[in-house]
């Protein structure tokens, strides 16, 4: 039987996300293999997290390219991004609410997806659609706790599956949208 290591690293992430001083034991446990299997596949934990990390990296750019961020309306691109990375919220939680597990490691490729998400916000407040005294940086940071957030609450169930991109894109465009003053 083949080691299907996607639902590995999943299941690992939704475990962690929960638990982040689960030890590789329970991560096996919850993956349903047994430890010497997950030993094969990752020498360590330090391996176990670099490829959550490469994975989720991997699907966010992915949910980026599929949003086109470019095209529209900001808050339609919003919505199209939230929807975008909804199937991988779960990882995207674990790696948002983790960070602190690659202390000092910079990643080309997530300033590459965090450059992208900025210039989009960035674009909206230059279209005038976002708030001008909330830096990108800022709303590309609540987005990512935004994702993170609710696809823990989902997970415990403390609010619908459904939910979830409703949750996000109002929450975030309520604080985000800018007021034309009368």
């Amino acid at each position: 039987m083949k080691l299907d290591r996607e639902q590995v690293l999943r299941s690992a992430a939704a475990l962690l996300s929960r638990k982040s001083t689960a030890t590789m034991d329970e991560v096996a446990r919850a993956a349903g293999i047994g430890r010497a299997t997950l030993h094969r596949h990752f020498a360590g934990r330090d391996a176990l997290v670099k490829a959550l990390e490469n994975l989720g990296l991997q699907e966010f750019e992915a949910a980026l390219d599929a949003a086109r961020l470019d095209e529209g309306a900001s808050e339609e691109g919003l919505r199209r991004l939230i929807a975008a990375v909804e199937p991988s919220a779960g990882l995207m939680s674990f790696l948002v609410t983790e960070n602190q597990l690659f202390e000092g490691e910079v990643d080309e490729g997530w300033n590459r997806a965090d450059a992208r998400v900025a210039a989009f916000f960035r674009r909206g407040q230059e279209r005038g659609e976002f708030r001008i005294d909330l830096t990108p940086a800022w709303l590309t940071e609540a987005l990512y706790g935004l994702i993170g957030t609710a696809a823990w609450s989902v997970q415990t169930g403390r609010v619908a599956a459904q939910d979830f991109q409703h949750m996000i894109v109002e929450l975030l465009l309520g604080g985000a949208r800018r007021s034309v003053e009368r």
